[in-house]
C-alpha cells in the first residue's frame, strides 16, 4: 500500500532520515506544525510501514572493522529449498550487512560483509560461508574507499 504523502510528510521524512533522534518539538518547528499534529503524522507514517524502524549508525573503523567485502555467491541448484536454507543461514551471520538475490551476474546472491581484516575475512569465508549447503562459488571484491555512503532515500 502506497501512502499519499503531502509536502509536510515529505519534509518530516527528509528531516528524520538526516537525524533519527530529532525531538518531536524540533521536528514540528522545522516543518511548521505544532507538536501534537506533528507527532500524529509521525505515528501514521510508522503505522503505515513507511518508517520501518529507528537505528543508530556506527562507525565500522571505530569498532576495528576495517575491511568491507562485496561477495558474489553462486548456488549449485536453483531450488526454493536451497535458496531458503541459504537465506536462513546467512541472516544469522553478524558480518553480513546486506544480502540480495540478483540477476545479470554470474552470482545468485550479492553480500556486503564487514570484518576486521583479511585474516578475519579468511576465517569467515572458510569457517562459515563455504560450508553453507549449496554454495558452489564465491567471488570476493574488496572496497578500497567508499565514495558515497548514504542511508537516506530520495523523496520527491
Amino acid at each position: 500500500m502506497q501512502l499519499n504523502l503531502d509536502r509536510i510528510d515529505k519534509h518530516i521524512l527528509k528531516l528524520m532520515q538526516i537525524n533519527g533522534r530529532i525531538s518531536n518539538l524540533e521536528l514540528a518547528d522545522q516543518v511548521g506544525l505544532s507538536a501534537t499534529p506533528c507527532l500524529r503524522r509521525v505515528k501514521r507514517l510508522e503505522e503505515s510501514g513507511l518508517i520501518e524502524r529507528h537505528v543508530t549508525l556506527l562507525n565500522p573503523e571505530a569498532l576495528g572493522l576495517n575491511l568491507t567485502a562485496i561477495i558474489g555467491i553462486s548456488m549449485d541448484r536453483h531450488t526454493p529449498d536451497r535458496f531458503e536454507n541459504f537465506e536462513t543461514e546467512i541472516a544469522t551471520m553478524p558480518e553480513v550487512l546486506e544480502c540480495s538475490i540478483v540477476t545479470g551476474q554470474a552470482a545468485d546472491f550479492l553480500l556486503k560483509v564487514v570484518v576486521r581484516d583479511m585474516r578475519h575475512y579468511e576465517q569467515f569465508l572458510l569457517g562459515h560461508l563455504t560450508k553453507l549447503s549449496g554454495v558452489s562459488g564465491v567471488h570476493s571484491s574488496f572496497v578500497l574507499r567508499q565514495v558515497v555512503n548514504k542511508t537516506a532515500l530520495p523523496i520527491d
